[in-house]
């Protein structure tokens, strides 16, 4: 810790703007109260007991650091909520870049004595990740224990080898990804995967690399190669949009024809209830859904205009049909183009923008 905070400050020195997502809250308060010994896992209401204790302990710790080097660090802890109802995401976003103007540095964790799991991000691979779209940032690094991503788990196979560059994230990446890492870490590979997709179709470059390694935040920054770069989509993806693509989590799903993920994709159309083939789930006006191909690949996210049972009504019918199958004139648009966010590169060259 001491030494990502000297790193910091010699970036701060240099012009740039940083913010820091921390983990450790849950493993300070149960080291505090005594658990540190207990094998069963904690249930929700003692995981909130210990977050509640251990994060002033860690605060205290980062405090005293960057006071140290002359800095002011201020907390931030944030659930999906928080990022999800859209005038808290943008007091969020405002609020940070007000700290950011003021050389403060932000210390960014999950509010896990509050946050359930509906409102959990799951992981800080996973928050860093939106936080840095929120910030629409130039680069996000996700520190771990090894130096990046390997082509298989180096703790079992010796003749896994590092991957220098990625542009794109496959299916075969997160298999070799594998499992969770140390014990008691809430993600692992996997999560830093899922969060370098979200970050790069935000159009944020990702480096996974060692915390260990000397001056890590520092060589980077000079363009040293080191751990695994991943490439940001061309073209990021309007701030409003990007909120929909990661910051919502959907409550249903809509799957489409391929003509109408063709018009989606390429030509910059609205959702029409003619190109709907299925609806999963039960879903409201105005929630989010998943917008899937036929094979079930998920390449957009939406608001949608109608509740799931109206949906599977009108799923395949003309526009012009609606106010008779439904007995009113509704939206003429499942989804509207300014409501729908294409991402994972599937509309990279396209108009979904």
């Amino acid at each position: 810790m001491a030494e990502l905070a000297a790193q910091i400050a010699e970036l701060l020195a240099g012009g740039r703007a940083v913010v820091l997502v921390t983990s450790g809250a849950i493993g300070a308060g149960r080291g505090r109260l005594g658990w540190e010994g207990r094998k069963k896992r904690l249930s929700i209401p003692e995981k909130q007991a210990a977050a509640a204790v251990g994060q002033p302990l860690l605060m205290q710790v980062y405090e005293g650091l960057f006071q140290e080097l002359g800095l002011t660090v201020a907390q931030v802890l944030l659930t999906r909520g928080d990022v999800a109802d859209r005038q808290r995401y943008l007091n969020a976003r405002h609020t940070l870049s007000t700290l950011l103007d003021h050389g403060v540095v932000p210390i960014i964790n999950e509010n896990d004595t509050v946050a359930v799991e509906e409102l959990k991000f799951g992981d800080n691979d996973t928050l860093s990740a939106l936080v840095a779209s929120l910030l629409e940032a130039d680069l996000l690094v996700l520190l771990t224990d090894t130096e990046g991503l390997y082509t298989a788990d180096p703790r079992v196979d010796p003749a896994a080898r590092l991957i220098h560059t990625v542009e794109r994230i496959t299916p075969e990446l997160e298999a070799a990804a594998g499992g969770a890492g140390t014990p008691g870490a809430t993600g692992g590979m996997v999560t830093k995967l899922q969060a370098a997709r979200v970050a790069t179709a935000s159009g944020i470059p990702v480096v996974i690399a060692s915390s260990a390694a000397p001056r890590v935040l520092l060589r980077l920054l000079e363009g040293e190669e080191l751990g695994t770069y991943f490439v940001p989509e061309t073209g990021r993806l309007q701030a409003r949009k990007r909120w929909i693509a990661f910051h919502l989590r959907p409550v249903g799903a809509v799957r489409v024809d391929d003509g109408a993920k063709e018009a989606l994709l390429y030509r910059g159309k609205s959702l029409l209830p003619r190109g709907v083939v299925g609806v999963e789930g039960e879903f409201e006006h105005g929630d989010p859904v998943s917008v899937q191909a036929l094979d079930g690949q998920e390449f957009a996210r939406g608001l949608v205009n109608y509740s799931a049972a109206e949906l599977r009504l009108i799923a395949g019918h003309k526009t012009s049909e609606i106010e008779a199958i439904l007995g009113y004139k509704g939206y003429e648009e499942v989804i509207h183009r300014d409501n729908l966010a294409c991402f994972n590169g599937a509309g990279k060259g396209g108009a979904c923008q």
